[in-house]
């Protein structure tokens, strides 16, 4: 009987690309991306060779935190469009063969949604139980819990003279999972959204749902990672397999949680088929591997394969991974793990990409990324929309703890709003994203980094995105494939190979400007080249095991 991991379905098969919709494309010039202008560009990602589409939040929302504090579950963000614009991207895509996943944001509301609006009326209002409401201590909030966004996790209420608590910004108050009136409540919302059509959700902050009892004090070493303790509380696993028996097991459906706090240990809780709760997660290990908050760290080709590592054991023969170098909440895959300097940019996001795609897992590509678009150059802190930042601004800078020059000069290589720049199209004025002025400023090397440029040319990243995602889908050995490491402790040079059955292939990958001969191991054959990143190749004789790997070249070979 074959592992969950080797039973095939199309969630594993599939590609997924996250779309940012502010920032994707703007069809009616006002400078905010819309759904109107998603469905114009389908056809583009159809071309690609995406399947789904994970479409972040797009929920009527005051934007505190751009869209991720909802104000009502079952209506459409003004600034995107109406429910009839929805209902026809869903049309539109289902007749191009493509499914929509959307965000599931139920960790928090706005404070502007009904529900809050209600609940902060009066301790005996019918929805009071709906959020988290307690009495401070000594005059002062009810316990140490920080916010991610900066500050206290608690705000007074006025009328009340009680604190709610919201892990995120003061209007994003967090929802209180325990009264089962709430999670009925989610559970009518998520039916309402997959009765549409919709094929599955991303959940945000999802480990977060169930609060520790009591809510105590935080120790100063959980200070350090709050998260850790935010994520372990005592029902979130009773509320996920509530979840899938209510709702999802009534369905066709991908679900995919943003693990936020969750280690390595934790993970198949979460993702063992035979639990019934989640297909899959996003390990940010990886992709926080150089980061301590807002501080940008050195990391190692050593660390990255230990973390690919760990990330694929944590799967587990009855688990499934995700695969992802970025998305809105981190900077540009190029400019943080390739090179983003001209001369070598387009290579090493090829490069990246190959590594990307060859992990066993769902690959998600964040919207740009196929096209290698780099980070912001950012200068001062007026530059910045991200509610984040504000925090920290306050939080790191106003309060004296750093210097206005370290914060920017660390914010401008790990700041959010570096995904989130609008998507460069063509090389018209805003990178056609907009006739308008965009709502956060384009990228000015959209002249050399855009789509109309690329789609064209074979050597473009773009088109080694389509060839490898081609690739993928014909060659089930890089789908449903056993990994294995070759060279760890190498770095310069990550070598891992896929086994399914008598199938094998090979990906090396050079991370390096310099050229580098290479020793393969004595078991290893190579056989054909099935994908290079253009970079010259070496193809060694069946008597050697010794080749030369150009700079940022990455090749998948079959193996003999």
């Amino acid at each position: 009987m074959p592992s969950q991991s080797e039973l095939k379905t199309w969630w594993k098969e599939a590609v997924v690309y996250q779309i940012y919709p502010r920032s994707f494309m703007d069809s009616n010039g006002d400078g905010i991306g819309d759904l109107a202008g998603i469905i114009q560009k389908l056809d583009y990602l159809k071309n690609l060779g995406i399947d789904v589409i994970w479409l972040s939040p797009h929920f009527d929302s005051p934007n505190a935190d751009n869209g991720y504090d909802i104000r009502d579950y079952r209506k459409v963000m003004a600034e995107f469009g109406t429910m009839d614009d929805f209902d026809q991207l869903l049309a539109q895509m289902q007749q191009r063969g493509m499914k929509l996943i959307i965000d599931l944001v139920v960790n928090h509301t706005s404070d502007e949604h009904y529900w809050f609006v209600e609940s902060k009326k009066s301790k005996d209002n019918p929805y009071r139980d709906y959020y988290i409401w307690r009495d401070g201590q000594n005059n002062t909030v009810p316990n140490n819990y920080p916010s991610f966004f900066g500050g206290s996790a608690w705000e007074k209420d006025k009328t009340t003279r009680q604190y709610y608590l919201h892990y995120f910004a003061k209007k994003q108050p967090d929802l209180n999972w325990d009264n089962p009136q709430v999670r009925a409540e989610v559970y009518d919302l998520m039916r309402f959204w997959l009765d549409k059509g919709v094929s599955g959700f991303r959940m945000d902050v999802i480990p977060l749902i169930s609060k520790q009892t009591d809510l105590p004090d935080l120790s100063p070493e959980q200070l350090a990672r709050p998260e850790l303790i935010y994520a372990d509380g005592p029902h979130v696993h009773e509320y996920l397999q509530e979840m899938n028996r209510e709702v999802l097991a009534h369905y066709d459906t991908m679900t995919v949680g943003e693990a936020l706090g969750i280690t390595f240990e934790q993970a198949p809780l979460f993702t063992d088929a035979r639990r019934q709760e989640l297909n899959m997660i996003f390990h940010f290990d990886l992709v926080r591997l150089d980061r301590e908050v807002w501080r940008k760290l050195d990391w190692t080709l050593p660390a990255v394969k230990a973390m690919y590592g760990r990330i694929d054991a944590a799967a587990g023969s009855h688990g499934w991974n995700t695969t992802f170098l970025t998305n809105h909440d981190n900077p540009r895959t190029v400019s943080h793990f390739g090179d983003d300097s001209p001369p070598w940019r387009s290579l090493s996001a090829k490069a990246l990409a190959t590594m990307m795609f060859a992990q066993r897992g769902t690959p998600f590509l964040y919207q740009g990324d196929e096209l290698g678009m780099t980070n912001y150059p950012f200068q001062g802190i007026e530059d910045y929309d991200d509610v984040e930042v504000k925090g920290q601004w306050q939080d790191f800078v106003l309060s004296g703890k750093v210097s206005a020059e370290e914060y920017l000069t660390h914010l401008r290589q790990t700041s959010r709003d570096n995904a989130r720049t609008p998507m460069q199209w063509n090389t018209q004025a805003q990178g056609g994203f907009t006739t308008g002025k965009p709502w956060l400023a384009v990228n000015p090397n959209y002249l050399e980094i855009n789509a109309e440029a690329q789609i064209h040319d074979p050597s473009s990243v773009y088109q080694h995105h389509q060839r490898l995602i081609a690739l993928r889908k014909a060659n089930p050995v890089l789908i449903y494939g056993a990994y294995h490491d070759l060279d760890p402790e190498h770095h310069q040079v990550y070598a891992f190979t896929r086994t399914l059955e008598e199938y094998a292939c090979l990906t090396l990958i050079n991370f390096s400007r310099e050229a580098i001969t290479y020793q393969l191991p004595e078991s290893i054959r190579i056989n054909t080249v099935l994908l290079d990143n253009g970079a010259q190749l070496d193809i060694p004789q069946q008597s050697s095991h010794s080749l030369t790997l150009q700079p940022w070249q990455a090749t998948i070979y079959s193996l003999s």
